[in-house]
């Protein structure tokens, strides 16, 4: 019996340390980062080199606000799945950019360690496992996507 695939995970923040935090949860919950990007530029390259399962995208990087464009692009052109990382919620647009949904910072390990595991389940089992974890606020394209499998969780 083989072993089900690892998730592949694409980071997207220009903050270094803030970066290495995440690939240490990342690997920590038993997904596979496969690169990092500081700028849209880098990140939409490296999206369409390495075709992740998931992206972690910040609103600002280090080219300035362009990470909910650098999502949009993600999503429509690699089929990625986005789930922004930011301070900066209230950029985010109504649709989320096509992101499943987005974590505030700052956020703690274990946020971000809860929010991995359940996205890793949704994406393998294609539906939710149950309500998103506390500090995990999905998209309303996921909420209908997943509406099913809410309903009355809870």
């Amino acid at each position: 019996m083989t072993a089900a695939k690892r998730l592949d995970v694409l980071i997207v923040e220009d903050e270094a340390l803030l970066a290495e935090e995440l690939a240490f949860l990342v690997h920590e919950v038993g997904l596979r980062e496969v690169g990092r990007a500081m700028s849209s530029t880098e990140a939409i390259a490296l999206a369409g080199a390495l075709t992740p399962d998931l992206a972690l995208v910040d609103v600002h990087l280090k080219d300035g606000p362009t990470g909910v464009e650098t999502a949009r692009l993600i999503v429509e052109d690699c089929g990625a799945v986005v789930l922004f990382m930011t301070a900066n919620v209230k950029r985010l647009p109504d649709d989320y950019a096509g992101a499943c949904g987005v974590i505030g910072k700052p956020y703690s390990e274990h946020t971000v360690r809860s929010a991995l595991t359940y996205l890793d389940a949704c994406l393998r089992e294609h539906r939710a496992p149950g309500p998103p974890p506390q500090g995990l606020a999905l998209s309303p394209r996921f909420q209908e996507l997943w509406g099913d499998d809410l309903a009355g969780v809870g």
